[in-house]
């Protein structure tokens, strides 16, 4: 299965689970590492390693090897590793601090609280 197939289906697994703010990256002329980086936002520690939790199922049962799979113990940011995909899920703080979009040239998303100030990193 190519790269753009899996992604597809990491986030359609993701929307199944009401992931927030899913960006699609291609990294092919950036890196050798991995053809496709997708990023996702999870509202609790809980959704973030069911959102992990989804892309992993689903891709297996595609018949997608799964390298690893890191965070699931905090749930703050869980990385799925498929290969030629890596799918992030991460809480909005956490994102917004780390901010890999912006390192693997896409945009940053805005984050914004329910009641509360935008988070912003330091």
């Amino acid at each position: 299965m190519e790269a753009p197939e899996i992604a597809k289906l990491a986030i359609e697994a993701l929307e199944d689970v009401k992931g927030k703010d899913i960006l699609e990256l291609d990294t092919s002329t950036l890196t050798q590492l991995f053809q496709r980086m997708v990023v996702c936002t999870g509202d609790s520690n809980r959704q973030v390693k069911a959102l992990a939790n989804s892309v992993h199922v689903k891709l297996k049962e595609a018949g997608v090897d799964i390298v690893g799979t890191e965070g699931q113990e905090s749930g703050e940011w869980v990385l799925v590793d498929a290969g030629d995909v890596v799918v992030h899920v991460m809480l909005p703080a956490v994102r917004d601090y780390y901010d890999i979009e912006a390192l693997w040239g896409g945009e940053k998303p805005s984050f914004l609280p329910a009641g509360g100030r935008p988070w912003q990193a330091l």
